[in-house]
């Protein structure tokens, strides 16, 4: 299986930068590492950095899947990034 590639159309959107900047903020808060926190989430931790430094347009299931790894709600995760 490979690892998503970094999409072009939207890497370094200020909404999935905002994204990635909660879920990093909220991973930080219950101390976990990157690696950890996809290793809950069942995702590649290249791709959870990929994630927090906004370069891939995340999937809703993968939102759902880093939110339930952080015991919060994607909402809760959105609410942070002022989406």
């Amino acid at each position: 299986m490979g690892v998503a590639k970094p999409s072009p159309s939207f890497a370094k959107d200020p909404i999935l930068t905002a994204l990635g900047d909660a879920i990093r903020r909220t991973r930080a808060a219950k101390d976990l590492s990157q690696e950890a926190l996809a290793d809950l989430a069942g995702l590649d931790r290249s791709y959870m950095g990929g994630i927090e430094r906004g370069e891939h347009n995340v999937a809703v299931i993968n939102l759902s899947k880093i939110a339930e790894a952080l015991g919060v709600r994607p909402s809760k995760l959105l609410a942070a990034a002022g989406i």
